[in-house]
């Protein structure tokens, strides 16, 4: 603690090396080095302040005579010194205010020098200025636990940061394999499966076997397992998206939406803006997002029409998706599993995620995301 007390300007304890480059090594090679050359010369202000006070403690005692004492005007020099320069100091303005004291004392004609007043004077200095270092020393080990244990914090963060996006960089690549495992797969093997039964179909019909009516029911099912599996292949992966782009995947979301559900859904995009070149898996999450949000409305809303808006302007890309159901009820903002996992998408990418209710009815979702460097992402990517 003593230690710690004598060198009050010392440089911050660092959390680990920094890397070479990096953000924190700018700061180690740039700017510590001009803050401890601030810190130094206000040390020595300090110093030079504190000595020119105790001079003009001492004018002021030897002009108001050796009557008044000015011991306790001492105190402040000494305390500054003590404080910002070091228990050391302070005890070297503690011994010259006692002698400064003496002289001007002696300077104003005092008969005899109270020596034991002075010694007394001395002891309560040593007291204060050990008491004030230890204070000082106490205070400045608590600022750094506390910067230890934010850079541990911070790293903690960054971890959490990293893990999160290797969780999501996994779960889209395998959301991915099982959408191409279903449409090349599967789908591939129902449709051989309806051809061979359509033949079979027209085989019975020609003999006018009675099993005829039974195996066109039989292609019916197979050709509802086909469109099956392809809805659940675009709820995996969106083909448009990896060819055409965030604006098709999107006009193709529409259109799936309203033919396997009968709910009028319309896609609206600015052709004159144009998106500029994101990583894909932001524009995945954006077109997850738009996905999510249709989802729910179709589940929930009883809506009659949805409406999904793209446009790029302004230096951001913004995803609206409203609808004229049944809108948000007052726990849902909260507690909803879609809104949490759409929310959770946009703070991925660093997008701002808001849902309103609209007037008269219905929900709006909205994501807005900035173009170029995007504030909430880059330190993801840099992990």
């Amino acid at each position: 603690m003593d230690a710690l007390a004598s060198d009050t300007f010392g440089p911050p304890l660092s959390a680990g090396p920094a890397k070479k480059g990096s953000k924190e090594g700018w700061i180690e090679r740039t700017v510590m080095p001009a803050n401890l050359a601030l810190e130094n010369t206000s040390r020595v202000s300090v110093g030079v302040l504190s000595l020119l006070w105790i001079a003009a403690v001492g004018l002021a005692d030897y002009w108001t005579g050796y009557e008044r004492s000015m011991m306790i005007f001492y105190l402040i020099p000494i305390t500054l010194g003590t404080w910002f320069v070091g228990r050391s100091f302070g005890m070297f303005l503690a011994g010259l205010s006692v002698v400064t004291s003496i002289f001007t004392d002696i300077a104003s004609g005092i008969p005899e020098v109270r020596y034991w007043n002075e010694a007394v004077g001395l002891s309560s200095y040593a007291i204060f200025v050990w008491l004030l270092a230890r204070w000082r020393a106490s205070l400045r080990q608590m600022d750094d636990r506390v910067r230890l244990r934010t850079a541990d914090l911070q790293e903690e963060i960054l971890e959490r940061m990293r893990l999160e996006k290797e969780m999501t960089e996994v779960t889209e690549r395998e959301r991915r394999r099982l959408g191409h495992d279903l449409h090349d797969s599967l789908c591939q093997h129902l449709t051989g499966t309806a051809l061979v039964a359509q033949v079979l179909q027209a085989r019975l019909a020609s003999n006018r076997s009675d099993d005829a009516v039974d195996a066109r029911k039989l292609v019916g099912l197979i050709e509802e397992g086909i469109d099956l599996t392809r809805n659940l292949a675009r709820g995996l992966f969106s083909p448009d998206l990896e060819q055409g782009g965030l604006a098709e995947a999107l006009e193709g979301l529409a259109h799936n939406t309203q033919e396997r559900t009968g709910i009028s859904c319309e896609f609206h995009h600015n052709e004159e803006s144009q998106i500029e070149s994101c990583p894909a898996a932001v524009l995945t999450q954006l077109y997850r997002i738009a996905q999510e949000a249709v989802a729910n409305v179709v589940k929930h809303a009883r809506a009659l029409r949805i409406v999904i808006e793209l446009d790029a302007s302004d230096g951001e890309i913004t995803l609206n998706i409203f609808d004229d159901g049944a809108g948000l009820g007052e726990a849902s903002e909260t507690n909803g599993l879609g809104l949490k996992m759409m929310r959770h998408g946009a703070d991925l990418i660093g997008a701002s995620f808001s849902a309103a209710r609209r007037n008269p009815k219905g929900t709006l979702i909205s994501c807005v995301l900035p173009q170029g460097p995007r504030p909430g992402a880059k330190e993801r990517d840099e992990i």
